[in-house]
């Protein structure tokens, strides 16, 4: 995968930079495996907005991704390299070979024709899935579950990866992309290798209007709002916030307070935190 960038025809082409979309073999997504997706527009089920700045963009089709890659032992060929509008990441088509279709996240090195397989006993290729007491030490892995069964939860970014660093008894602890390092059971299935499209994080948008393709509204600072609408509003010119520390527009302390629940049951399983800079 690579990066494609514009000349500097317009304002909005100077700094726009898209993928090339090479890796892409199939430009039609598999009928079967799409749903319709409604776009939220960031409101709750009585119309009242929960999550700003959302809203418009393109329509688009889910589709049904198999997070939990749980036919175990039936080898699958991999049929085509698919966009996904709901993603960073790309898709792999998988045939299997009782006839069923399904897609997963393509690691990055996954080619069309390759054959991949779920299972305890499958061997350490890139896009086969195993659980994580199966994998070896130092491995890199991804779309990693939390509760076995549940399917992966984990690492499904785009060039994403965590890596196997510990086993001990009924727990394998991995590193993860954000640099926090947790146990996770034993049991849990992941993917061999890194999420593909590894090159996304160094697009840029260029304009507002590639933005509001992607469903994101305008935000506004709070500093520029008016005191009615927001606490760090008013003033005469730039003002400072005028209170200890930044805020959210309900008073509650931003920007770098920490807000996870202390009585987490998960937070024993936290060797090291992320982080917090």
């Amino acid at each position: 995968m690579g990066i494609r960038s514009y000349r500097p025809y317009t304002p909005g082409t100077r700094q726009a930079s898209v993928s090339d979309f090479a890796e892409i073999t199939k430009s039609e997504p598999e009928k079967s495996l799409t749903t319709y997706k409604h776009n939220q527009k960031g409101r709750n089920n009585r119309g009242v907005i929960t999550s700003r700045h959302r809203g418009g963009g393109h329509k688009r089709l889910y589709r049904i991704v198999d997070f939990r890659r749980d036919k175990y032992d039936i080898p699958a060929k991999v049929a085509a390299i698919e966009y996904d509008p709901n993603r960073n990441a790309r898709l792999a088509l998988l045939f299997y070979q009782d006839g069923e279709k399904r897609y997963i996240l393509a690691p990055a090195g996954l080619a069309v024709g390759t054959t991949v397989i779920s299972g305890e006993n499958s061997p350490f290729e890139v896009g086969n899935a195993l659980p994580l007491f199966r994998v070896p030490l130092g491995s890199e892995v991804h779309n990693v579950e939390l509760v076995p069964g549940r399917g992966g939860q984990m690492v499904r970014a785009a060039g994403a990866a965590a890596q196997v660093v510990a086993k001990e008894g009924d727990y394998v602890t991995l590193r993860l992309p954000s640099k926090e390092v947790r146990m996770v059971r034993k049991e849990c299935y992941a993917t061999l290798g890194k999420v593909g499209n590894i090159e996304d994080r160094n697009i840029t948008l260029g304009k507002a209007g590639r933005t509001r393709h992607l469903g994101r509204r305008p935000h506004v600072r709070g500093s520029v709002m008016n005191p009615v609408d927001h606490p760090h509003g008013g003033g005469e010119g730039r003002a400072p916030i005028g209170r200890s520390g930044p805020v959210t527009p309900w008073g509650k302390p931003t920007l770098g307070a920490k807000t996870r629940n202390k009585k987490k049951a998960s937070s024993k399983l936290i060797v090291r935190r992320r982080n917090q800079g």
